[in-house]
């Protein structure tokens, strides 16, 4: 099974037709304004519209007003929700579209009851816990913590780079990939550190990841 790849955190539109035209399955748009891949409605409907055909747009929301993500869905044409919060399966189900819940995991983590409360889910994506950050950190957790009777389709994300993802796809087997910090590009900065320019993505990054995910 050839696994699905997401970027996550698109902002520009080069951006979206690099990743595209490397072979993404989904572009993610991030409305959550403590990120700083947060975009504006105006600019997520801008880049929606400029999606080729069968890529898949996904609005992610961190404990958003229901007001705020209905006046989303007025304006941007997004194929699937991505609840990255505390909401509930009822919030999640409220509006009528399809939906994935990000679940931040850690040892205390039931996914079984993740599984069981989320019925309705298209898939879980399964995220690092950092404390009080609800993604985009970078950071990769345990994947021998991911039960292997889950009767979801799994999005693995956290960590994932184009030099670890083939190692995930073969141990985790999961439905999908999704990225975000893990291919944008490099800052160097003046001590001479090279750090990542959140929000700009790297096209050669986003390339290399996709063709080694699939493959």
């Amino acid at each position: 099974m050839a696994v699905r790849v997401k970027i996550c955190g698109i902002t520009r539109l080069q951006d979206l037709h690099a990743a595209c035209n490397a072979g993404a399955d989904a572009l993610g748009f991030v409305f959550y304004e403590r990120s700083p891949r947060h975009v504006t409605i105006e600019a997520a409907a801008a880049l929606v519209r400029a999606l080729p055909p069968f890529v898949q747009s996904v609005g992610l929301f961190v404990n958003a007003e229901p007001a705020y993500i209905e006046s989303v869905l007025q304006a941007v044409p997004l194929d699937l929700l991505q609840f990255h919060g505390d909401e509930t399966p009822t919030d999640c189900a409220r509006f009528g579209r399809p939906y994935i819940k990000a679940v931040r995991v850690n040892r205390d983590t039931d996914l079984l009851k993740y599984v069981a409360d989320f019925d309705v889910a298209r898939g879980l994506l399964l995220d690092a816990y950092v404390a009080g950050v609800p993604g985009g950190t970078g950071e990769r957790f345990d994947w021998s913590l991911i039960p292997a009777n889950l009767t979801k389709p799994i999005v693995l994300s956290g960590g994932l780079t184009p030099d670890n993802v083939a190692e995930a796809v073969q141990r985790v087997r999961p439905w999908a990939v999704d990225v975000s910090s893990g291919v944008e590009a490099a800052v160097r900065m003046l001590d001479g550190a090279e750090v990542a320019a959140k929000g700009i993505k790297d096209p050669n990054k986003m390339a290399q990841f996709i063709a080694r995910a699939k493959a």
